[in-house]
């Protein structure tokens, strides 16, 4: 699974997502309120695991926001507010379930797992298209023109963020923010290293390339005229 974690407690964030990549899990975290809810717009996540008491916008506010926006990721809030009612304002808000605090990792795991698996059987937004690249969100595969791509974790994540920004223009500091989540430039060419990668991967051997490169801004992925998006 891709898991996004809100949470703003430095030494718990860095245990859980280290826990969570272990257990075999693509994890990565947001600090406050406000960048998680940036990153769930603009990632296709699995689960989001968010802190109800955030800095600069609180949990429930921030999966409110998303549900109004019509992003229904599955949202699992985590809290030391354990009574009925603290509960029931978390679920009506619009988290999918509620994780009191302290917890056992077991317990969330099972909890994020069997969120994964109902958003997984009501198969919503479960695949990417642009012309005749396919990303299936669910089984993290690729394919162009019915033949499979084999990605890496990394370039996995590097294509599902440009195909949900189709025909947008996507700079280093978007990439370097969404995909490696670095709030600064380390002035390496990791970026240019995985592009490169990734466009041998879904345009080598084709007659129309998707993946194009903007000399001094960034990079865009785009169907060729007159093909399909979804």
């Amino acid at each position: 699974m891709n898991i996004l974690l809100v949470e703003d407690d430095d030494a718990l964030a860095d245990h859980l997502v280290s826990s969570l990549q272990e257990s075999g899990h693509e994890a990565s975290r947001a600090g406050d309120g406000e960048a998680g809810l940036l990153r769930a717009r603009e990632m296709a996540f699995d689960v989001l695991i968010v802190d109800r008491m955030l800095p600069r916008l609180d949990g429930l506010s921030m999966i409110s926001q998303l549900r109004s926006e019509g992003i229904q990721t599955p949202a699992l809030i985590l809290s030391a507010l354990d009574q009925v009612d603290d509960r029931v304002t978390g679920l009506r808000a619009g988290g999918d379930d509620y994780l009191p605090k302290p917890y056992a990792y077991l317990e969330l795991l099972a909890r994020i797992e069997v969120l994964a698996r109902r958003n997984e059987n009501a198969g919503a937004d479960t695949k990417l298209m642009v012309a005749d690249l396919v990303l299936d969100r669910i089984s993290h595969q690729a394919q162009r023109g019915g033949e499979k791509i084999v990605l890496q974790p990394r370039e996995y994540r590097l294509l599902e963020y440009l195909m949900r920004n189709v025909d947008k223009l996507v700079t280093r500091s978007m990439l370097l923010e969404n995909v490696w989540n670095l709030h600064f430039d380390p002035q390496t060419n990791v970026i240019d290293v995985h592009i490169s990668r990734l466009r041998s991967k879904i345009d080598k051997g084709f007659d129309q390339p998707l993946l194009h490169t903007v000399r001094g801004r960034g990079y865009r992925l785009a169907a060729p005229d007159g093909s399909e998006t979804a």
